[in-house]
């Protein structure tokens, strides 16, 4: 039988079929030694007696942080205050998403607490919608201008994914009471939430599921090179063809000759500075690999078309010549 996973804990998966009858199940120890992942949102066949996961079904997309597995689409929650918007956090969620290749959209909570709202309307839609992104300005708490969130979600698996205290599970509640998930309060002192959200989980409505999931704030972009961080910034890559030198990263001063630097007028603020701090984690990852790669190449050799690994000095066996020209020179000594 084939199932869906909604949620894990310990090492326990809890699984629905496609007539959302719902078991507990574990792994089978081959998948354990196979290596074989398994992430909320992962399709999966199981037993005959429904107690064991016996394989994996192919993904259409998934997650690394957080895990999670066949998404629709990734609401990024983020909040006007308390904590204050971060649109350099904001645009670190998009372009991860954009890496990963999963659709996204925009939801901006808390927007009882800005007194200028329609002006903050104005400039958040001006930067994101040109860039093909919805963007849903709610207030769950006091359950305010949900309607339109609704109806988009209807028929999809949309994940959350945002800081903590955001009100991700607020969302949740407003969006059905039922749920009642714990919520947390806002610290005065960093502007942060704690963390409300222990584990992945999907939770079913009557017209859509939602995945929620913890709160996260160390992702960084230290898996790709600096070369590739362009390709998740459009809005800036747009102005990357008339750069003089093919490999410019766009960086530095450089009128006339960096054509991004040449129209920063023409570009976002907070998404130029947003590319510039992605820019410098990527770098510091090529310089680690770059280190890795020399400790390698000085750990092998080549012998033939094969890399094997060297022996240390220390533990190279002396060879017999050595040997002789000791004896040979004890001999002479006598």
């Amino acid at each position: 039988m084939q199932a869906q996973v909604y949620k894990i804990h310990s090492d326990f998966y809890y699984v629905k079929n496609f007539k959302h009858d719902k078991f507990v199940c574990k792994l089978r120890e081959v998948l354990k030694k196979q290596k074989i992942d398994i992430v909320v949102g992962d399709f999966v066949e199981l037993s005959e007696d429904n107690n064991f996961i016996i394989s994996r079904l192919e993904r259409k997309n998934s997650l690394l942080r957080p895990k999670a597995a066949n998404i629709d689409c990734v609401l990024v929650v983020s909040s006007i205050k308390e904590p204050d918007l971060d649109l350099v956090q904001l645009n670190r969620y998009l372009a991860y998403l954009k890496y990963n290749n999963v659709d996204c959209a925009i939801c901006i909570n808390k927007e009882d607490l800005e007194e200028n709202l329609e002006n903050k309307k104005r400039e958040i839609k001006s930067i994101y919608e040109k860039l093909n992104y919805k963007v849903f300005f709610i207030s769950a708490k006091n359950k305010l201008d949900l309607e339109d969130l609704k109806e988009f979600t209807k028929g999809k698996l949309i994940a959350l994914c945002g800081l903590s205290g955001v009100g991700k599970s607020t969302l949740l509640n407003g969006l059905n009471p039922d749920i009642n998930l714990k919520t947390g309060e806002v610290s005065i002192k960093t502007q942060r939430g704690c963390h409300t959200t222990r584990h992945c989980e999907i939770i079913e409505f009557d017209d859509f599921e939602i995945m929620d999931t913890p709160g996260f704030s160390n992702l960084k972009f230290d898996f790709l090179l600096p070369e590739n961080v362009i390709d998740l910034f459009e809005d800036i890559k747009n102005y990357s063809t008339g750069c003089k030198f093919a490999d410019c990263l766009h960086s530095v001063d450089k009128k006339g000759i960096c054509s991004v630097y040449d129209n920063l007028d023409k570009i976002d603020k907070s998404r130029y500075e947003s590319y510039l701090l992605f820019l410098s984690e990527a770098v510091k990852y090529r310089e680690l690999i770059s280190k890795r790669s020399i400790k390698e190449e000085s750990l092998n050799k080549k012998t033939g078309h094969r890399l094997t690994l060297k022996i240390s000095k220390r533990k190279r066996t002396v060879s017999r010549n050595t040997e002789k020209q000791k004896i040979k020179g004890r001999e002479n000594e006598i």
